[in-house]
C-alpha cells in the first residue's frame, strides 16, 4: 500500500530532511509515525500524499510509482489518499459543508451526488446538522473534524494526518482518535504522526521513530 525505498529529501543544496527511509505499510494497518519536532514527519506525510517529490529513492502509494505519475494523473492519486495536515487550511468564506464539496467539484461530480456524499461525510466526522455552520464559530475540534470530513469525501483508500490532536484538550483528542479508528476498522490504511505517547498507547498497532531525518529503529517492528 505504501513502499519507500532508499528515499531522501533536501531543500536545495541544504541538509536532507529525510535520509534513506525505507518502510512497508499494508493495506488496512493503523500507523504512527512518532519523533520530536523537527524529526522529518510532516516530510514525511507530504511525500506519501504527492504534496512534494522525493530528491532521490523510490516511493509507491496504492500500487502506483509517485515519481513515475505524469502531472495528468497526479490528481488521481490525491483521491486516494485523505491528506489532514496541522493547518486544516479550511476556508472561511464559505459554510462547512462548502468547504468538504471542494475535492468534489475538482473530482467534477454533478452537484446532487456531491452535496449527498458531503453530507455522509461530515455525519461519519460526527458533525451532523452543522453542514451550513461558518467554520469560523466552530471548537478546534469541529475544526479538525470538518478537516477529517474533507479529506475522506472522496473515500481514500489511505488516511494520513500530522499531529491531528495537538493543541486539543483530552476530550476532543479522544474524539478525534475515534473517527481514525472507525475508519480503520473499515479497511481504510491509517498513518499519523504525533507525539502522544498516550495516543501511541491506546491505539497504535505499530509506531515508526524518527529522529533527525531518520528511523530510530527497524521499521516494521511492531512497537
Amino acid at each position: 500500500m505504501i513502499e519507500f525505498q532508499h528515499v531522501f529529501k533536501s531543500y536545495g543544496q541544504g541538509h536532507n530532511i529525510l535520509a534513506d527511509i525505507n518502510f512497508v505499510i499494508g493495506a488496512g494497518e493503523f500507523v504512527f509515525v512518532s519523533g520530536p519536532s523537527g524529526a522529518g514527519k510532516s516530510t514525511l506525510l507530504k511525500l506519501i500524499g504527492g504534496l512534494e517529490p522525493a530528491s532521490r529513492g523510490t516511493i509507491q502509494v496504492n500500487g502506483q510509482r509517485i515519481s513515475k505519475l505524469s502531472s495528468r494523473i497526479r490528481p488521481y492519486l490525491r483521491r486516494a489518499v485523505g491528506v489532514i495536515l496541522q493547518d486544516t487550511h479550511l476556508l472561511f468564506d464559505r459554510s462547512a459543508i462548502d468547504n468538504v464539496l471542494l475535492p468534489l467539484a475538482v473530482a467534477g461530480l454533478d452537484s446532487r451526488t456531491a452535496r449527498r456524499r458531503a453530507r455522509a461525510a461530515m455525519d461519519k466526522a460526527g458533525l451532523t446538522d452543522r453542514y451550513d455552520t461558518d467554520p469560523v464559530t466552530l471548537s478546534g475540534g469541529e475544526q479538525q473534524r470538518l478537516a477529517i470530513a474533507r479529506a475522506i469525501v472522496n473515500r481514500p483508500a489511505i488516511l494520513i494526518a500530522d499531529e491531528p490532536t495537538a493543541n486539543l484538550d483530552a476530550d476532543s483528542a479522544q474524539q478525534i482518535m475515534s473517527v481514525f479508528r472507525d475508519f480503520n476498522q473499515v479497511g481504510v490504511t491509517t498513518l499519523i504522526a504525533s507525539h502522544d505517547t498516550q495516543l501511541m498507547a491506546d491505539y497504535a498497532a505499530r509506531t515508526l521513530r524518527m529522529e533527525n531525518g531518520r528511523f530510530s529503529d527497524t521499521p516494521g517492528v511492531v512497537t
